[in-house]
């Protein structure tokens, strides 16, 4: 009996054995088992973490380099249209030097003919204009009539030529250089009257009245200017 009691006590040791093994070994496996779930989890849940944080580092940089570049056009484009819209005043500004330009000829050509056309009118009345014979006063008396005065307008040229010349032929100014009994400026320009203009009234009369006619109408018309100027 000794020997069966003591299988079974064997037995029973070694069935006790086993369940604590199997226990024992059980837990540790259970344990490990959770903590190597609990690592795996982690693990994961870290490298689904860092993917998410550089997909959102990259989608911050493409959105960062995206509004760089969308600045950069905006700024080209800007300065795109600043150099149109210079272009186009400097075309419009030039178009409009362009026109005041050919008006300007335009003015300069038209005042031309017009005194081209004048001089030739003086030339046509100076040549129909006979020649009296007396002194400058009378001479200047006897041609007033050829250019549609009356005698009254000898009171106005009277005082005009006395205050200009003294009606001499060769009063010549210092200062000026206007010349003879009108005061010629220059006194060349009387030669449109007649070759003699340096010496001869009646040359220089008619030269005188062509003018006043011209530019003031009338010799009263002339005398008042010289009176209000000082110059007629």
């Amino acid at each position: 009996m000794s020997t069966k009691r003591a299988r079974v006590i064997t037995v029973a040791a070694a069935g006790t054995l086993s369940l604590a093994t199997v226990i024992s070994v059980a837990g540790v496996t259970l344990s490990t088992s959770t903590a190597a779930a609990g690592t795996t989890d982690a693990y994961l849940t870290s490298v689904n973490g860092n993917t998410a944080a550089v997909q959102a580092a990259d989608n911050g940089s493409t959105s960062a380099q995206q509004m760089v570049i969308f600045s950069k056009t905006q700024a080209m484009r800007a300065e795109h249209q600043q150099e149109i819209a210079a272009q186009k005043a400097a075309a419009a500004a030039a178009a409009k030097a362009a026109k005041a330009k050919a008006a300007a000829k335009a003015d300069a050509a038209k005042a031309a003919k017009a005194r081209a056309a004048a001089n030739a009118a003086v030339k046509a009345r100076a040549a129909s204009v006979v020649t009296p014979s007396g002194s400058p006063q009378q001479i200047a008396q006897q041609m007033l009539g050829q250019f549609g005065w009356s005698g009254s307008q000898f009171s106005c040229l009277s005082p005009l030529w006395e205050h200009e010349s003294g009606w001499s032929v060769s009063a010549e100014n210092p200062s000026s250089g206007a010349y003879g009994i009108p005061q010629a400026l220059p006194g060349s320009q009387m030669a449109s009257a007649g070759g003699d203009w340096q010496t001869n009234a009646a040359t220089q009369i008619k030269w005188g009245l062509t003018y006043i006619q011209g530019r003031y109408g009338s010799p009263c018309g002339a005398w008042a200017h010289e009176q209000s100027a000082g110059w007629y």
